[in-house]
């Protein structure tokens, strides 16, 4: 039996000049296009010109569980479905994950139709070294579990990129000062390709300062990677105690934590046992 494919289709940020041929040419020829929001679809195909002749479904995350049979059904009847989100790529930090997986599981073909991403061009914006990055999605809403976010960043050496909205800016920018630093350097990007497209570069404090007056618009922040620091024997004497209240063995732990590190094993296996006379 001849099987369907999922089109992932990157659709542009805003600049509806960013979409590529093969996009118009996917959402023309669909015989299902699950969208994000089906309004933002039809302003985008009345953009390019574009009279879609297949189906059009919502596919938003409240949604998308349920909607999991019926385009699984259509792709196993050989049926070609186009997944767009309202900007950018699908599936990251937008619908898409779930049914990728459920693809994937059952061997059905997926393929993907590059474009825009809002990750890739802040960085490419930022100023910030790009040869090695991580993506964090969005910010934690909650006060505790964005410190606890924030912490687990502050020895990352990768530049890290993340989305926020505009409300929730300056108060991040705030709490990323106090936890990493004031010093440490970021770059805002406000309306990425539309008009009012906007890049601030600067220190946490300075950018905390500029926000704290209001912004508005989509944002995705890049933030700089941690400056290597040196590491004593005796800031990692904490952590193997902490693997070991866990189960680990001493010299396991010991012996990770100094490879790690790059100290020596027994040096800090030795101020280990030292720690536990005193």
């Amino acid at each position: 039996m001849t099987t369907g494919r999922l089109v992932l289709a990157a659709t542009p940020l805003g600049d509806v000049r960013d979409a590529s041929p093969r996009l118009a040419e996917a959402l023309a020829e669909a015989d299902v296009i699950a969208a994000e929001d089906t309004r933002r679809l039809r302003g985008l195909t009345a953009a390019l010109g574009v009279t879609p002749r297949g189906r059009v479904v919502s596919f938003y995350e409240d949604v998308e569980t349920a909607r999991l049979p019926k385009l699984l059904e259509s792709l196993r009847a050989g049926e070609t479905v186009v997944l767009v989100t309202d900007a950018g790529m699908p599936s990251v930090s937008d619908p898409g994950f779930r049914l990728v997986s459920a693809c994937v599981a059952e061997d059905l073909p997926v393929t993907c139709f590059p474009g825009p991403s809002a990750v890739t061009t802040a960085l490419a914006l930022s100023g910030l070294p790009c040869d090695r990055f991580c993506f964090e999605g969005f910010a934690p809403r909650k006060p505790g579990e964005r410190t606890r976010w924030l912490t687990s960043l502050r020895d990352e050496p990768r530049t890290a990129v993340f989305f926020e909205s505009p409300h929730r800016l300056a108060s991040l920018l705030a709490d990323a000062a106090s936890v990493l630093g004031g010093s440490r350097r970021a770059a805002v990007c406000r309306e990425l390709t539309k008009t009012y497209e906007e890049v601030k570069r600067g220190t946490l404090s300075s950018l905390a300062e500029w926000a704290s007056e209001g912004v508005r618009g989509e944002i995705t922040v890049v933030l700089s990677g941690a400056e290597p620091r040196e590491v004593s024997v005796a800031d990692l004497v904490g952590e193997v105690q902490s693997r070991v209240s866990a189960g680990e063995r001493l010299k396991t732990a010991a012996a990770e934590v100094a490879e790690a590190a790059g100290v020596s094993k027994k040096e800090l296996y030795d101020a280990v046992l030292a720690s536990r006379v005193k």
